[in-house]
């Protein structure tokens, strides 16, 4: 009955439209009033969840990408997509998904995915003479594999909740997102095909090494990341601090298009960003304390299973869960809230934490592309000024694509354990 009351809550509060991390916050201070517990409870259990010395890397690394956005970046891995993919029919379409390959190793983030290549590729798509509702659908479905693609976020936070690897997960999440930009392309490819998008001219060798060696510093960012984590050179707190310092050096002295004046205002904004964040893991990780003391988890777990024992029935209810969650909630809270819950029932199946922390990630990630509440589908549709439901039919095939990658990974777990396995 009180868990009723504590989720009854926590939708009434998001459905008047108050921030997830306050909807949290609300929800869990009057559940426990109602039970007569302490309130000095909120601070031991919010510092409990921010008591990591893991998640200091999240401010690391999101300054080391808004300094290496207000270097240009986006500008140079788009031309270097472009000069790749263009002269093929749909090629600008094409780029934008290869953008967002390169620009995940950078952001990390769906969401910066979708407002930086989004904000460059729709008006140019739109220009070019793509229906704005494609460029749209194209743009919202190809920022999921920010997550994926290492750096990731969410990865960290898993790998907090989990006490494994995060460079295991990082190096877990690479095949997963390449898989998602390749399987992206083939939608994109056929609908500019059908319809006659144009295509650019051939951009000769000379002018594409120019172009990767534009995108090369950026790139060579993730690469310095993860051979640093993977060969135990230091810890993912390090290698965000070391991040920082190379995506100064890059914007200051190799682009020379970050001015010192401006790092102040970037440092202010990743700032709030990685507070915004913090907040809502310090919310999210007192409502799953809660959850944990209502026995939420084994109740949840002894549901499913009671379902079916069957592994494969097991993943799909997991799965459906997921996308469902996805689509109405923020994917940070979700993973601090969800994992603890599911993971007992992944390992009753046998399923690998590090494969069952991509297939969470990814299964909350496509959510963000998803109706009704995505909201990388509604900065697409803004930027492509389109409506929700136009983007939403035209996401379709993307959005299927998506869904074939997300069980691909689900059930053959040398999708996700294969590179892992080599650093062990």
């Amino acid at each position: 009955m009180m868990a009723l009351l504590l989720f009854g809550l926590f939708f009434l509060f998001m459905f008047l439209r108050i921030p997830i991390a306050f909807s949290l916050a609300l929800s869990s201070i009057i559940y426990l009033l109602v039970n007569g517990i302490p309130l000095n409870i909120v601070p031991q259990r919010m510092f409990g969840g921010l008591n990591s010395f893991v998640l200091i890397c999240i401010p690391g690394f999101i300054l080391a990408g808004n300094l290496m956005n207000a270097s240009g970046i986006t500008d140079r891995i788009i031309k270097f997509a472009d000069s790749l993919l263009g002269h093929i029919r749909g090629g600008l379409g094409l780029a934008n998904v290869g953008a967002s390959l390169g620009f995940a190793g950078i952001s990390g983030t769906a969401l910066a995915d979708t407002a930086s290549i989004g904000s460059v590729m729709i008006p140019a798509m739109k220009k070019k003479g793509y229906d704005a509702k494609f460029a749209a659908a194209v743009t919202s479905a190809s920022s999921v594999v920010g997550p994926i693609i290492p750096p990731s976020l969410p990865f960290i936070i898993v790998g907090t909740l989990a006490t494994v690897s995060i460079g295991d997960l990082f190096i877990a999440g690479a095949v997963p997102g390449f898989l998602m930009g390749i399987g992206l392309m083939i939608p994109t490819y056929l609908i500019s095909v059908k319809r006659g998008y144009p295509k650019g001219e051939r951009v000769p060798l000379t002018g594409i090494i120019k172009d990767f060696f534009g995108a090369f510093w950026a790139i060579m960012m993730v690469v310095i990341i993860l051979y640093g984590i993977l060969s135990g050179f230091f810890t993912p707190t390090e290698a965000s601090i070391i991040a920082v310092v190379y995506a100064l050096l890059v914007g200051l002295f190799i682009y020379r298009d970050l001015n010192i004046k401006d790092v102040p205002s970037v440092m202010l904004k990743s700032m709030v960003q990685a507070a915004s964040i913090m907040m809502l893991v310090a919310f999210a990780n007192l409502f799953g304390w809660i959850l944990t003391s209502e026995g939420i988890p084994t109740l949840v777990a002894n549901t499913i299973l009671s379902i079916s024992t069957n592994d494969i029935v097991v993943i799909l209810l997991i799965i459906l869960l997921l996308l469902i969650v996805g689509t109405f909630m923020e994917t940070i809270a979700a993973l601090v809230i969800l994992f603890p819950v599911l993971l007992p029932v992944a390992s009753q199946i046998g399923m690998d934490p590090v494969q069952f922390g991509v297939v969470m990630v990814l299964g909350l990630v496509i959510g963000l592309s998803t109706p009704p509440v995505g909201v990388c589908l509604f900065v697409a549709a803004s930027i492509g000024k389109v409506g929700i439901l136009t983007v939403s039919k035209e996401l379709i095939p993307f959005l299927l694509v998506s869904l074939i990658v997300l069980l691909l990974v689900a059930f053959v777990p040398q999708i996700t354990l294969f590179l892992p396995s080599l650093f062990e």
